[in-house]
């Protein structure tokens, strides 16, 4: 069966115990909400999961997902460019639960897990104040770095990509532990 390269969440739920749905989101994003029987691979670390990707789409379709639809479609693009065929979900998790799906959560977490949009927008914003402050209090030359986010933020919009959200991905927090993504590939390896 060929699949199309987006899923309206109407039809992904329909297909869903057919599909092998790989979340790319962060290891909080993915605790905070997933869809039912998705496996988190993050983003950062979909070059590491190929083979097993790669076996997995030989036995089901696979589907990508993240928050809104844009990392997913940039994993998509990464397994395309190694020969395995994807599709991803059209408006993420944010689409999902707006359709009213649900949405697994598989524990309590013990701290509010942040999105990586509400993280970007955190960031931005603290560099944005930051360097109005420093241009107003020592030196105007440090309203470059507002400018600097504001020119980020724009390419971001028209590239459809987070330079910010890639280096956040790279914090502590957002990653996941070695032994759980092993754990996830060992439970991509069994499906």
């Amino acid at each position: 069966m060929t699949t199309p390269t987006a899923l309206a969440t109407g039809e992904a739920r329909t297909r869903l115990q057919e599909l092998t749905v790989i979340d790319v989101r962060t290891p909080g994003e993915y605790a905070a909400g997933h869809l039912p029987g998705a496996l988190n691979i993050p983003l950062d670390h979909i070059q590491r999961a190929l083979p097993d990707i790669r076996d997995a789409a030989h036995r089901k379709d696979v589907l990508v997902v993240c928050a809104s639809g844009a990392r997913s479609e940039n994993a998509c693009k990464i397994l395309a460019e190694n020969g395995i065929t994807t599709t991803t979900l059209s408006g993420g998790t944010g689409a999902w639960a707006a359709d009213g799906h649900e949405l697994h959560c598989p524990q309590a977490l013990p701290r509010t897990v942040w999105g990586m949009e509400r993280q970007v927008r955190l960031t931005a914003g603290a560099l944005v104040l930051l360097g109005l402050l420093l241009g107003a209090l020592i030196h105007p030359a440090f309203q470059v770095l507002s400018a600097g986010i504001a020119g980020g933020l724009v390419f971001s919009a028209l590239t459809n990509t987070c330079g910010m959200a890639a280096v956040l991905a790279k914090l502590p927090h957002n990653r996941p532990r070695a032994h759980d993504l092993d754990r996830t590939l060992a439970e991509l390896r069994s499906r």
